[in-house]
């Protein structure tokens, strides 16, 4: 079967380019290893505009149960993954009509155009006990969770620009911050690094600290690092750590395929969602957007799921079924 789109991924930006897609009479594929997105793990969402309160998990089934109102326009193929994305029986000429071939781990499809809003997942320390006590006060996102932390001591891992990012987001709830660096200085901005340093809640900022464990019982107490420097190993006492390292961008499927920064992240114009390939738009954290929110996702979804109707009917090779 040829689907008018198919949309990859299962967060916010996925869940809205579905909803647009089926509301435009589009015969669409969602294929996602499950729903949720990155915030699958915060136990209180309180920027999900409509929702002051909402845990990841219920604003996963809420996605799922949208997508499936619209059973009769959007099949689902959950859990896969895709593993490969190329283009087919392309047209000659300046137009470069193509159709799609999409490979996962169970199957293969193909579609008239492709909606990429696969997301990314927050680089991680790979180190005992951050999975244990993910939720658990380890947390990726200070924009979600910072409130959570409230009159808590509070470790940032990370110096660079989200680090400090982070930080900033921390202050207004945390009673004190502390900042660990593996590095011998600050990464982030000059302007950044000045708006940090003079806030009296910051309590530390520990340079060459390679850290090796998270330690707790029900809820995480402390971080464990290297001096590297010295070789010490110590333990900073808190509540909880945000963990600012960076993101990977769930593009492998795309590094042969589509225009790509040196992040890994999908270049598009934001304007129309487009990508360097002709009938492929990209939404979401996938994205070279500066912006990673879950509301930022969903409306550049938005953008997609339009952008890609509109090419379809321009391409002239499908037609919206009455409704």
């Amino acid at each position: 079967m040829l689907y008018d789109v198919i949309i990859i991924g299962g967060g916010p930006a996925a869940t809205a380019a579905a909803v647009y897609t089926a509301r435009k009479r589009l015969k669409t594929l969602l294929i996602t290893e499950s729903f949720g997105g990155q915030s699958i793990v915060s136990d209180d969402i309180q920027n999900w505009i409509g929702e002051p309160h909402i845990s990841g998990f219920d604003l996963a089934k809420k996605f799922e149960a949208h997508v499936r109102a619209f059973s009769d326009m959007v099949e689902i193929k959950m859990p896969e993954k895709v593993t490969e994305i190329k283009s087919t029986k392309c047209q000659i000429g300046e137009s470069r009509i193509c159709d799609f071939e999409v490979k996962t781990d169970k199957n293969s499809y193909e579609g008239k155009s492709i909606i990429l809003a696969s997301g990314a997942r927050r680089r991680k320390l790979g180190i005992p006990g951050e999975e244990k006590f993910e939720g658990k006060g380890v947390a990726y996102c200070s924009t979600c969770d910072a409130p959570l932390f409230s009159g808590k001591k509070v470790a940032v891992i990370g110096g660079g620009n989200a680090g400090l990012e982070a930080v900033i987001d921390l202050f207004p709830y945390a009673e004190e911050v502390h900042i660990m660096e593996y590095g011998e200085s600050l990464k982030g901005d000059p302007v950044t690094q000045e708006e940090v340093k003079k806030n009296p809640k910051l309590k530390g900022i520990i340079f060459n600290a390679k850290t090796l464990e998270i330690q707790g019982d029900k809820f995480m107490t402390g971080v464990k690092y290297e001096d590297t420097k010295t070789g010490e190993e110590k333990i900073l006492s808190a509540d909880g750590v945000f963990v600012e390292i960076g993101s990977i961008p769930n593009s492998e499927m795309v590094k042969n395929f589509l225009e790509l920064d040196k992040y890994g992240q999908v270049i598009i114009d934001s304007k129309h969602a487009t990508t360097s390939h002709p009938g492929v738009f990209a939404a979401g954290d996938i994205t070279d957007d500066p912006y990673k929110q879950n509301n930022i996702s969903a409306g550049d979804a938005v953008k997609a799921a339009l952008a890609a109707y509109n090419y379809l009917l321009n391409r002239a090779k499908v037609t919206p079924a009455a409704g």
